[in-house]
């Protein structure tokens, strides 16, 4: 039986598409400002302070590096930065919530959450629950 037969082009498609990177994790500063205007919006209830937070937010949602916490912390800014007719306390304290996770959810972490298998020490078998010393 002989091999199918790859179309060419559909075979540089896939490889482009593997070869591509994944583009930079969102910096400090990014992820900074989008929560200071996000705190902005919330406060001033003002059309350009809560466009800037939504104009940020957005591009945002699609980062494939992004996790889901840091995500669901930015489409909330995107959905709720909205200019509303009464500011009203539920209003700001989602937005402000939204901006508070931000940096904890969405900043770039820099080890691994498992230790390494050459930093762990090997513990010592204890016998019992451990409750008297030397068991």
């Amino acid at each position: 039986m002989a091999a199918p037969r790859i179309d060419p082009a559909l075979a540089l498609g896939l490889i482009a598409l593997l070869a591509a990177k994944d583009p930079p994790y969102p910096s400090m500063e990014l992820l900074r400002e989008l929560q200071l205007h996000t705190f902005d919006c919330g406060r001033d209830n003002t059309i350009e302070a809560c466009g800037k937070a939504r104009t940020m937010a957005d591009p945002l949602l699609d980062h494939p590096r992004l996790g889901a916490n840091c995500k669901d912390a930015i489409w909330t800014i995107r959905e709720r930065a909205k200019p509303a007719a009464t500011n009203t306390f539920e209003r700001r304290e989602a937005l402000n919530r939204a901006g508070q996770d931000l940096i904890p959810f969405c900043k770039q972490q820099t080890r691994s959450v498992a230790p390494s298998k050459t930093d762990s020490k090997p513990q010592e078998k204890k016998g019992g629950f451990g409750l008297i010393p030397g068991s």
